[in-house]
């Protein structure tokens, strides 16, 4: 029997490495002699670095870049092979970065991401994936630009401080010292955000509260970012106010575009061609995967749905493990998932859950295994057995 393990993270418990590892102690309890596979994954977002970097024996690199208020952190990022790189904005421009009280779009900047993508460009990287998730900025991807040589320059001919806020005060583009390996770089943006940059389903209106910005910061926000995108359109060419996903982490999906050259990608699909899952999943009898929670939400673009859909094409049943089964998690048997089960089995408070994931997670699979070994031992007509 051959079993693959392809589980995202369980966001606040463990990464994906840790919930392949806890999956497959729990399985080989039960069939110690089973082949398997461990793919651990993501979609893009928290622990695409890490889970692309292990399934696919890259390295993982660290440099010190600026946070979103301009204090020094080190941040990781991930070699792939010879010319791919892969970057999670997050490590150097997230939310969990500022302290609650100090969390204000007008001033946070991206520039920290654009001295990861300089740094991948040192190293002689020439494909750049950015997972574009948990971000703490609303520059338009001003910040990371500065960081590549562009200089954004108000009336005067003076550089604009970092922060959303100050594009209402940008004057003109200046381009002459953009970093000229770009033009010989392939950026892909592992996003699912489908939010255009500006309006009433924009960057600041959407995503700026929760980054600590109140009404009139929201408006000034939009105002400043619109303003943004038409000087930018003079610059460069390019009309980005209301793409779909330029809207994606504070407009940094916008930056990206305008001084890039960037394409955006599901980020399951692109994980999920990087590692050759497909290639694995056509061999397996069996696949488990799993998430923090599994609700409405993951039919839209997480991970267990990506798994399933493939393994449909090559009728192999797919176990899809969670922290917990939310609303209408049932949705998901529509794309290839097989059976569902919560590594809940009674009454607990979330902060146990949290805190004992692993355990709980590979008794979970021990039992499900369990259940497994009693079905391959039925005679039944029409019972498909996975040979153990």
């Amino acid at each position: 029997m051959h079993i693959v393990i392809a589980p995202d993270s369980y966001k606040g418990s463990l990464t994906a490495i840790e919930a392949a590892r806890a999956i497959q102690k729990g399985i080989k309890e039960v069939f110690p002699t089973a082949k398997i596979t461990s793919l651990p994954i993501a979609d893009g977002g928290e622990g695409t670095v890490k889970a692309l970097v292990y399934s696919m024996k890259g390295e993982l690199q660290h440099n010190h870049v600026l946070d979103p208020l301009g204090k020094t952190v080190l941040a990781e990022w991930g070699i792939l092979d010879t010319k791919t790189a892969v970057i999670e904005m997050a490590e150097a421009s997230g939310l969990l970065l500022v302290p609650l009280s100090k969390r204000n779009p007008l001033i946070t900047s991206t520039y920290g991401t654009g001295q990861l993508i300089k740094a991948a460009l040192d190293q002689g990287m020439r494909k750049i994936i950015i997972g574009l998730g948990g971000s703490a900025t609303n520059d338009g991807g001003a910040g990371m630009a500065q960081a590549l040589g562009v200089r954004f320059l108000d009336r005067s001919r003076k550089e604009l401080p970092n922060g959303g806020g100050y594009l209402q005060d940008l004057a003109s583009i200046d381009l002459t010292n953009l970093d000229k390996r770009i033009k010989d770089t392939e950026f892909i943006l592992a996003s699912d955000v489908k939010n255009p940059l500006c309006g009433k389903t924009g960057a600041s209106v959407v995503y700026g509260p929760q980054k600590g910005a109140d009404a009139s910061m929201v408006d000034q926000l939009d105002k400043a970012l619109l303003h943004y995108a038409a000087i930018a359109e003079k610059a460069t060419g390019q009309i980005v106010a209301n793409t779909n996903g330029a809207g994606a982490a504070g407009g940094l999906g916008a930056g990206l575009m305008l001084f890039c050259n960037a394409t955006f990608r599901q980020g399951i699909q692109m994980v999920l061609e990087l590692v050759q899952a497909e290639r694995l999943f056509s061999e397996a009898n069996l696949i488990f995967t799993g998430e923090g929670s599994t609700d409405f939400q993951t039919v839209y673009g997480k991970a267990p749905v990506g798994i399933g859909s493939i393994a449909k094409k090559y009728n192999v049943p797919v176990i899809c493990v969670s922290g917990s089964l939310g609303k209408a998690y049932d949705e998901i048997f529509k794309y290839g998932i097989t059976a569902a089960e919560s590594i809940v089995s009674s009454p607990e408070s979330l902060a146990y859950c949290m805190e004992n994931a692993a355990s709980l997670l590979q008794d979970t699979a021990k039992r499900i295994c369990l259940i497994l070994k009693i079905g391959a031992t039925l005679k039944c007509e029409g019972i498909r057995v996975i040979p153990v």
